[in-house]
């Protein structure tokens, strides 16, 4: 579905949009463009991979007018570009807003206006039963991403919903490989916590499944692995070599969970099994052929999917952070 296409990438210079571009300059695009602040992040994405059908776009989603720019004559877009960290959304949520929500509906807007054929949003866990501002922000994003179907367009909208996936920017497999090596201790904000873990090649490749078949207006969720921290960091430990390393126990930041889960008790209700590995939440407003493009699939068999369960054990998180490269 790519090839001789122009592809517009929102906040394409982080870990994600790296794997993304990776990925699709094998399916032989037109153009790639990326769309972010970070003039340094983009000469060093250049050099990366130093491919012609790369270009690079500095602008602010916030910006309509850029974004208005950006999306001229684009097949796709990936909106990837969020202020993600948690503690950070929470201490100033006016920039949370501007950029998450009023950012998504700029990105919506010049979608239409340039009748792009589909925009593919990427959410979070924490868009499940919100408890922090960055979650509620990207609950907001995904009902306007839901809602944009409705409006008079060609163009079709379409949310992926994931949870951490291992060694991105800021992630917490780097923090503390990065605290065993240089203090010989790790911080936790609790011994009981549990998150979803996600290697970065199967988050893009739960992207291409979302980008082929859907028809607009569902949320995609990959059933992926949960695991302890406690067990994560232990097996960092292990690997490290480095002994006698101490594990501190901080507290939970505002606005943190002890679980995640990707699917709340409401959302269930309208949730179908889809091709075995993944859960589609169909909406509630009514989408002209959406409910009959998924009427054959299953609907799901439990009333939330949570982290607390299901959890992997060190073992097969060795195996996980082997996979990704993260551990010998």
């Amino acid at each position: 579905m790519f090839e001789d296409k122009r592809i517009l990438v929102t906040g394409g210079t982080g870990s994600w949009g790296y794997e993304l571009v990776a990925q699709l300059l094998q399916f032989e695009p037109r153009e790639i463009i990326v769309f972010s602040r970070g003039e340094s992040s983009q000469v060093a994405m250049s050099r990366h991979f130093d491919d012609s059908r790369l270009s690079f776009c500095i602008g602010d989603i916030r910006d309509r007018e850029a974004l208005m720019a950006a999306c001229q004559g684009m097949d796709y877009v990936y909106h990837l570009a969020a202020l993600k960290h948690v503690p950070i959304c929470e201490d100033q949520p006016y920039e949370a807003l501007k950029t998450n929500v009023v950012g998504t509906q700029n990105v919506i807007e010049a979608a239409l206006a340039n009748k792009v054929e589909k925009v593919i949003y990427i959410s979070t866990d924490k868009a499940a039963n919100p408890s922090n501002f960055y979650g509620m922000t990207k609950a907001i994003g995904e009902k306007l991403i839901v809602y944009a179907n409705l409006l008079n367009g060609p163009t079709k909208f379409v949310t992926v919903r994931g949870g951490n996936v291992l060694g991105t920017n800021g992630s917490v497999v780097h923090l503390f490989k990065s605290q065993i090596r240089q203090k010989g201790v790790i911080s936790m904000t609790d011994m009981n916590m549990t998150r979803f873990f996600i290697t970065l090649r199967d988050a893009i490749s739960l992207l291409f499944k979302a980008s082929i078949e859907s028809v607009g207006g569902e949320i995609f969720i990959i059933t992926m692995p949960t695991c302890r921290i406690i067990d994560l960091a232990h097996v960092l430990i292990e690997d490290s070599g480095v002994e006698n390393v101490r594990i501190v126990e901080k507290g939970i930041r505002p606005g943190e969970k002890i679980h995640e889960i990707l699917m709340s008790d409401f959302e269930s209700k309208s949730t179908v099994v889809y091709d075995d590995q993944y859960l589609v939440i169909l909406p509630t407003l009514n989408i002209p052929g959406l409910k009959e493009r998924y009427q054959y699939c299953p609907p799901v068999s439990f009333s939330s999917f949570s982290s607390e369960y299901n959890l992997m054990s060190k073992d097969e998180i060795r195996a996980i952070l082997r996979q990704g490269g993260f551990i010998k």
